[in-house]
């Protein structure tokens, strides 16, 4: 068999390239991936070479989304076995520094984050047809959930850790009225849990009629097109604000400002979109006293996130617009690129 993968040799250089089979080590299982989901970051590291300070040094596999079947098992795994169909964590903490002790995995000090160039040499990711792979990070998939929605399960852990977050600083979603900036993909997967956890109102914000439409259909309770429409955000300003909380998913600066002004005071902002150095209007949020908390990847989110998706309690479906196959893997990162067409583009194998 051909073992496909795509591979990232530098800027806009991005090739399908075979490379030999991989076999189980004991402790492994080796997964047929069946749909991988591009990310933001494959994106900055496609178009841009790498994510700030964090540059491609060599070819690397890219792709960090990824549900699959697995296909062979090494000696000693339990609670996964051939034919199973199975989400993939991409993260692997060393499990010893000090912030995997205190059990904040996500902060590891060498976190081997599949797909990840931070670390030389670049941990390789799951943009292949088969991969080997501890069978700790293999989360079952219940029959019947789409491929293309068990590899949704990364994206949703990172939104479910933006809702922990959310909780651990404003108590629970029931009830709130929820501000989504950015309705991307994973602004798209906060609003579907905003819904999920009983917020009573739901407001998303973009510069893009398509995504918004995404969001209308897991859950949004308006939407507002800030490019075309953006005086009706007026009316959230009023007295000083009237969501209790805010997923802050777009990383633009007019949002964040928007976010504090709509944010009612003694409320709460998640900042869940990754930027550089950005003006903020400290004076705002002071005076309004908003709790602005970051979040960053997942733990125990991970498994959170597939329970969800197996339980089919949430419209996930219309946020992968597109699904195309790792031969045309470049064309993909292209069209998931242009945020005017496409929310969630997948890989698809096999």
């Amino acid at each position: 068999m051909t073992n496909r993968i795509a591979r990232l040799h530098g800027q806009k250089d991005l090739r399908v390239e075979t490379i030999e089979e991989p076999t189980a080590a004991a402790g492994e299982v080796v997964v047929a991936i069946g749909a991988g989901g591009i990310c933001g970051s494959d994106i900055h590291y496609y178009a841009d070479g790498g994510i700030g300070t964090i540059r491609v040094r060599e070819p690397i596999i890219i792709g960090h989304e990824a549900a699959g079947t697995v296909v062979a098992v090494g000696a000693g795994v339990t609670g996964v076995a051939e034919g199973d169909v199975v989400a993939v964590n991409p993260s692997h903490p060393c499990g010893t520094c000090k912030f995997c002790t205190a059990g904040d995995h996500q902060h590891c000090m060498t976190m081997r984050f599949k797909g990840s160039a931070m670390f030389l040499p670049h941990e390789q990711g799951f943009f292949r047809d088969r991969v080997a792979i501890g069978a700790g990070q293999c989360y079952k998939i219940a029959e019947g959930v789409p491929m293309a929605e068990a590899a949704l399960a990364e994206p949703l852990a990172v939104c479910c850790r933006a809702v922990t977050r959310a909780v651990q600083v404003a108590g629970p979603l029931t009830g709130k009225r929820v501000l989504v900036t950015g309705a991307g993909p994973i602004g798209a997967l906060c609003v579907a849990l905003a819904k999920h956890h009983g917020a009573s109102e739901i407001v998303v914000t973009d510069l893009q009629d398509a995504t918004l439409e995404v969001a209308k259909q897991v859950g949004a309770t308006r939407t507002i097109n800030v490019a075309t429409n953006g005086a009706e955000l007026a009316e959230y300003e009023a007295e000083k604000g009237q969501f209790d909380l805010c997923f802050e998913c777009s990383a633009a600066g007019p949002a964040i400002r928007s976010a504090i002004a709509c944010t009612r005071p003694l409320g709460t902002i998640v900042q869940v979109g990754v930027m550089g150095d950005t003006p903020v209007p400290f004076n705002m949020l002071v005076s309004k006293e908003i709790n602005l908390c970051g979040t960053h990847r997942f733990d125990a989110e991970f498994g959170q996130s597939v329970e969800l998706i197996n339980s089919r309690s949430m419209n996930l479906a219309p946020i992968v617009t597109h699904s195309m196959p790792v031969d045309d893997a470049q064309k993909a990162v292209e069209l998931a690129m242009d945020r005017g067409k496409a929310v969630k583009v997948q890989l698809t194998f096999g």
